[in-house]
């Protein structure tokens, strides 16, 4: 019999991990108001797929995955940095249009959803967070063996979090026939420098906790 309470768990933890506005937010509200909701809510399913891949591992206690992330952390947050300021920097410069044609091959779509799958498992410090969300506020330490259990509470942290992403990428679609190419640009200027931030702040980070 499923648990209410471990669904409602893993959906507010869901919720809780991709509510923080951070760069993932800031590229579902600019595809939603340059594209519309279909694009917003593909690119943050991205992020809901690496947050069930860490909610996984916590929740199984998968020890080796474990060891790997914290072995190569170094690495990938130094890869999600530069890919968050190369991805910022080009934002700043592409000039958007609203009556320009969103892409639709098999291709684009898959690509809005990689993005920011590859932002999310770039970022060790989610799945530290989900290891100490789930034994702190689930109940469920990574050394338990009920599998069902896990299961069930890791497909609710993936619903909470493709929940959140499906109302945010909604309401920001709703604004888009309010905009116009210049408030677009301005709005596209602004994600970008600060998606870069976030990637500059990331490897300041991660250079005063080495020196």
């Amino acid at each position: 019999m499923i648990d209410p309470g471990l669904v409602a768990s893993g959906l507010a933890i869901g919720f809780v991990v991709a509510a923080p506005i951070g760069p993932v937010n800031l590229i579902v509200i600019r595809r939603a108001l340059r594209y519309g909701g279909l694009y917003g809510f593909l690119s943050g399913l991205g992020a809901a797929l690496g947050d069930a891949i860490f909610a996984t591992i916590a929740a199984f206690g998968l020890t080796a995955a474990i060891d790997w992330v914290m072995q190569y952390s170094t690495i990938l947050q130094i890869t999600g940095g530069i890919f968050l300021i190369v991805l910022g920097t080009r934002t700043f410069f592409v000039h958007p249009h609203l009556e320009e044609a969103p892409p639709d091959t098999a291709y684009s779509l898959v690509g809005v959803t990689a993005t920011t799958f590859f932002l999310t498992i770039t970022n060790p410090a989610t799945m530290l967070g989900f290891i100490a969300i789930f034994g702190g506020v689930a109940g469920l330490t990574v050394t338990q063996e009920d599998y069902a259990s896990a299961g069930i509470l890791v497909a609710s942290v993936f619903a909470g979090s493709v929940i959140w992403w499906l109302v945010i990428a909604t309401l920001a679609s709703l604004f888009r026939h309010r905009m116009n190419d210049r408030i677009l640009d301005v709005v596209n200027k602004g994600s970008g420098i600060m998606i870069a931030l976030f990637g500059v702040a990331v490897l300041v980070q991660l250079a005063v906790r080495l020196f």
